[in-house]
C-alpha cells in the first residue's frame, strides 16, 4: 500500500492520478476490480446527465421566483419609514424585478414583445394560452412595465396563493383571486388585467399541439362585458418547448381531476427563442352574450396559434428560431 508521503510517480513505472486514485480506494475499501465498478458509475453518469439536467432545469424558475420574494423582503425592510407617507412605495421594487425578470427573458430565451400597440391606454381584459409555467406572462409583465411604464395585474389559480413564501410577492404585484366582482371592480377603477381562461389544466395537460383547453369556462367574458371593456388576445410562440411536462400520463390526469393541485412534473427549462404576440382588441358590445364573445376569443387566440406557432411544435426548431432575426407570420 501506497504511504502518506510516497508519490504515485515513484518507483520504474509512473502511475496516473486516475490509476493511483483507484488503486488507492481498491486497497481502502477492499474491493477487487474496483476499476470496473467506478466505470460503470462513470456510464452511468454520462447517460443519467442529460436526464436529470431537463428535470432540473425548471427549478431555475423557482429560484428566480424565491430571488424576487428576498428583493421585496429586503427592499420593505429598507423603507419601513417611506410606506407611512407614501402610496407607491413598491414602485421602486416593481421596477427592479421588472429589471430582473426582463434580463432573464433576454438573455435565456431572446424575449420579444410584439403588439404592444393594441394594448388600450385605458383598462382591457388580456386573454392568454397558459404554457407550462407562467414565465412568458412574468417577462410580458416585465416588458410591458419597462417600455410602456403599464402595470398588469393577473388572475391566479388558488393553490398559487398557498405556495410558501409567496404572500408578499402576490400582495407587491397585485395577484388576483378571481372573483367575477374583483375583476369587475379594478377594471372600472381603469386597471388593465390578464387571465389565461385554461388555468392549470391547460398549463398541464395542452402539449405541443396547442389545444386550447377551456372547458365550459366563459366567467372572463362576463366579466369584460359587465365592465364594458375590450378584451386582447395574447399567445407566446414556442412557450410550450421551453417547458413541458408529463401531462399525457393518464393517471396524472385523473389525480389532478380529483385533488386538483398541480402534481404533474415538468421537465425542459430550454432557452428557446419565445415571441409574445398581441392581437388586435375585441371591443365592447353591449348585445353580445358571454358564449358569443367566449366563442370571438377563442377563434381570435386560435387564430394567433395558427400564425405564429408552427404545428406540432419542435424543442430543436425553437433553439434555432434563436438565430433567426424575423418572426414567423405564416
Amino acid at each position: 500500500m501506497i504511504g502518506g508521503n510516497e508519490s504515485c510517480t515513484a518507483g520504474p513505472i509512473p502511475m496516473s492520478y486516475l490509476t493511483c486514485l483507484t488503486y488507492i480506494l481498491g486497497e481502502w475499501t477492499g474491493v477487487e476490480h474496483i476499476e470496473d465498478y467506478l466505470s460503470y458509475a462513470v456510464y452511468l453518469l454520462w447517460v443519467l446527465f442529460p436526464l436529470a439536467v431537463v428535470f432540473l432545469l425548471p427549478g431555475v424558475l423557482v429560484i428566480l421566483f424565491y430571488t424576487s420574494i428576498l428583493l421585496l423582503h429586503i427592499y420593505k425592510r429598507k423603507n419601513e419609514l417611506k410606506e407611512a407617507y407614501s402610496n407607491d412605495v413598491w414602485d421602486g421594487a416593481k421596477q427592479m424585478l421588472a429589471t430582473l425578470w426582463d434580463g432573464h427573458g433576454r438573455i435565456w430565451h431572446g424575449y420579444e414583445l410584439h403588439g404592444a400597440e393594441n394594448i388600450p391606454e385605458g383598462p382591457g381584459l388580456i386573454v392568454f394560452y397558459h404554457g407550462a409555467t407562467p414565465a412568458d406572462y412574468v417577462y410580458f409583465m416585465a416588458r410591458l412595465l419597462i417600455q410602456r411604464k403599464r402595470y398588469c395585474h393577473v388572475v391566479a389559480d388558488h393553490f398559487v396563493f398557498r405556495l410558501p413564501g409567496f404572500k408578499l410577492l402576490l400582495d407587491v404585484h397585485g395577484v388576483m383571486h378571481g372573483p367575477k366582482e374583483e375583476c369587475v371592480s379594478a377594471l372600472k377603477k381603469g386597471y388593465l388585467i390578464a387571465i389565461a381562461p385554461g388555468g392549470v389544466r391547460e398549463a398541464l395537460f395542452s402539449d405541443e399541439m396547442y389545444t386550447i383547453i377551456w372547458g365550459d369556462r366563459k366567467g372572463f367574458a362576463q366579466v369584460a362585458i359587465d365592465a364594458k371593456v375590450p378584451i386582447i388576445p395574447m399567445f407566446t410562440q414556442n412557450v410550450r418547448e421551453g417547458v413541458r411536462t408529463l401531462g399525457g400520463i393518464k393517471i396524472l390526469r385523473s389525480l389532478y381531476e380529483r385533488i386538483r393541485l398541480p402534481i404533474v412534473p415538468v421537465y425542459g427549462g430550454f432557452p428557446v427563442k419565445l415571441r409574445t404576440f398581441i392581437g388586435e382588441p375585441i371591443p365592447y358590445e353591449p348585445d353580445i352574450t358571454a358564449e358569443e364573445l367566449t366563442a370571438k376569443t377563442k377563434a381570435a387566440l386560435q387564430a394567433l396559434i395558427e400564425k405564429h406557432q408552427k404545428i406540432p411544435g419542435n424543442i430543436f426548431r425553437a433553439l434555432m428560431e434563436r438565430f433567426q432575426t424575423q418572426k414567423k407570420e405564416d
